[in-house]
């Protein structure tokens, strides 16, 4: 798969006719450089961010005023969380106005469906790692609400287990932004291309 990524992201020839902007706008490859950006700044985040109840907020402070563009550095990786949201959802509603969902679609469609959510997840499990005061309410808010799912109870106490804001669950979000979230993303990135690659339903990758 990262063969074919590669060269999905690298074709050897591309025709003039391929390069006129279509109502597609290449929604999916704006938001795979969403993914891209916010791969990067989140790499250099990590340089500076404490996941500690008792010191995230304050590596926050410090990056923002202390370290050399260090606010630009971290409004570029909201941004681009937002944008990457917005792309997907456009990208999402394309498909669906267009009906590339259907057969012999389905399953790129349900690999983007879960890229979409994985998206949203991300997002979500950023948000408590400032551990200000908005991160914190909109934490709690967001398990209240886990609640009313099924099996609500049992998911709220594998993600927060010491409550929201407490060492565990703090780690265990830090951990799901970081590494497992994000790892499965780009796996189902590179699956959802060599999907589109074997279907040829772009470019004819000459």
């Amino acid at each position: 798969m990262l063969k074919e990524l590669v060269k999905h992201l690298f074709p050897r020839l591309v025709r003039e006719g391929d390069l006129r902007k279509t109502y597609t706008f290449c929604l999916g490859g704006l938001a795979f450089t969403s993914l891209l950006v916010l791969t990067v700044t989140g790499l250099l985040l990590l340089f500076y961010y404490s996941p500690a109840p008792q010191t995230a907020h304050a590596s926050i402070q410090f990056l923002e005023s202390d370290v050399w563009g260090g606010a630009y550095l971290r409004s570029l990786h909201r941004l681009s969380s937002h944008a990457l949201l917005v792309l997907l959802a456009l990208h999402t509603l394309r498909v669906i106005l267009t009906g590339a969902f259907l057969h012999p679609k389905k399953m790129n469609w349900l690999v983007g469906c879960s890229l979409l959510f994985l998206a949203i997840f991300a997002a979500y499990t950023g948000y408590l790692l400032p551990m200000d005061q908005l991160a914190y309410w909109a934490t709690q808010t967001g398990m209240e609400l886990v609640r009313a799912l099924p099996l609500g109870d049992a998911l709220r106490a594998l993600l927060v287990p010491d409550d929201v804001g407490g060492p565990l669950s703090l780690l265990r979000f830090y951990a799901l932004h970081v590494v497992i979230v994000p790892a499965v993303m780009f796996v189902l990135t590179m699956l959802h291309f060599f999907v589109i690659r074997r279907q040829k339903g772009l470019l004819p990758y000459l």
